[in-house]
């Protein structure tokens, strides 16, 4: 017994932490069923998939939870005047009406929740109006900060912006305490320029050795490792102290079963 209580004592649980989720659009059966439970409240598909990305994370106890993923895509769209389909014809301002009850519902079901969204240039926006990059990149980067606020000014506790690369324009403009730029197919070249406007970061397993080399020339705070395994906690461990360490996850699939997995792993030997 005294042997059980020693090994148990050296294991520590590491945070936990959700950096967004993408649930799949239902079928008319299931969303019917969504709407049933939810009567009296104004929904589309969007929103359906905001409650859907949340509630898993929730249920299995995840420290720091977010809700959204690249599907608010079509929801900032709409919440932008002066762009017709993916192209921008005219000045941008945006309409918060939307994205505030978006943001109602994410704190009603889960309060301290984050709301992970596309990057400005994830959209796929073509500027037909500005012909200036720099007035273009003021003008998204505006909004985008506008839709936020009037988000946390709701409840929402901040922001994950999921990137396909890291734009130095974005990142001058929008890195902030309460917004985290996330690249989930980083490498070499995308952390370092992440790097020179935020000190904590999200890599997969592949990628912390290059992101532990960077730091020769960086400095990192928080490393976030999405999906870790016991080999990738260890290697964190050889740089970096527990409380320095969390396992996070960006749920593609079943994500009942995902979430609840990253707690299970989320372990280290002191």
């Amino acid at each position: 017994m005294s042997n059980k209580i020693s090994i148990m004592a050296k294991r520590l649980n590491l945070a936990t932490r959700a950096f967004g989720a993408e649930p799949g659009v239902p079928d008319v059966a299931g969303l019917a069923e969504w709407i049933a439970e939810h009567k009296g409240r104004q929904a589309d598909i969007t929103t359906y998939r905001l409650d859907r990305s949340l509630a898993p994370q929730a249920t299995a106890g995840i420290g720091t939870c977010c809700a959204g993923g690249m599907f608010l895509a079509d929801r900032i769209l709409a919440s932008l005047s002066g762009v017709d389909g993916r192209k921008a014809v005219g000045e941008i301002h945006p309409d918060t009406h939307e994205i505030i009850e978006d943001a109602a519902g994410i704190v009603v079901q889960k309060r301290g929740a984050w709301c992970a969204m596309p990057a400005p240039h994830v959209l796929g926006l073509e500027d037909s109006f500005y012909d200036d990059v720099d007035e273009w990149d003021y003008a998204i980067c505006g909004a985008y900060r506008t839709l936020m606020r009037a988000m946390r000014d709701v409840g929402v506790a901040g922001h994950v912006l999921i990137c396909d690369n890291m734009e130095d324009a974005e990142l001058a403009a929008l890195a902030r305490q309460k917004v985290f730029f996330f690249q989930p197919k980083s490498d070499r070249e995308g952390l370092a320029g992440l790097l020179e406007y935020q000190h904590q970061v999200a890599v997969g397993k592949e990628q912390l050795e290059t992101l532990f080399d960077l730091t020769n020339e960086y400095t990192l705070r928080k490393v976030f490792i999405i999906d870790p395994d016991a080999k990738a906690i260890g290697l964190a461990r050889t740089h970096m102290d527990p409380d320095q360490i969390v396992a996070a996850g960006y749920c593609l699939d079943e994500c009942d079963t995902y979430w609840k997995d990253l707690v299970a792993r989320a372990v280290c030997e002191r």
